[in-house]
């Protein structure tokens, strides 16, 4: 059997911290992604990231989307850490995350430890110009298109409400 796809950062491993300079209290940089794997009639990728825990992991009340990415060339296999357009493989577009923001926006939760899944997606199609989807529009879009899945997740928990002993 061909292996799955599989995503990975080389700076925190699955189910693990990300560090802080990617997250709304640091740079918030996206952070450095690398895939494999990509199965075979791969025409183009997507790249969602969403935390199910908003606003508080104890009462979950939505999922807040933190990133919209699609039509990433299957030759690409990495985005660097700080993905901004112009360093972002041709042809990849953004779609609009749930602060509003077409770029990355960062782990910023208001209270307890959150899950943020990085989820890729490899599809058997170009996307059309979606405009600026959400991550909803994105999920309609490719339905029926998915030929692969991988998710990375991390955990973030703001600092400043950790207690100093």
């Amino acid at each position: 059997m061909p292996k799955p796809l599989e995503l990975t950062s080389s700076q925190f491993q699955d189910g693990m911290p990300i560090p802080m300079a990617y997250t709304g209290e640091g740079e918030d940089h996206s952070p450095p992604l690398h895939w494999e794997n990509i199965p075979p009639g791969t025409r183009s990728l997507a790249l969602i990231v969403e935390d199910p825990d908003a606003p508080d992991p104890a009462h979950p009340q939505r999922t807040f989307c933190h990133w919209v990415l699609y039509n990433l060339p299957p030759n690409a296999q990495s985005l660097p850490d700080g993905a901004t357009p112009e360093v972002m493989p041709p042809g990849v577009r953004q779609g609009l995350n749930d602060f509003q923001r077409q770029d990355y926006g960062g782990p910023m939760p208001p209270i307890g430890n959150h899950r943020y899944f990085f989820r890729l997606y490899a599809l058997d199609t170009v996307l059309p110009d979606l405009g600026r989807p959400s991550r909803a529009e994105l999920r309609e879009a490719m339905d029926g298109h998915i030929l692969g899945e991988a998710q990375l997740m991390g955990t973030y928990q703001k600092m400043h409400h950790r207690r100093s002993h």
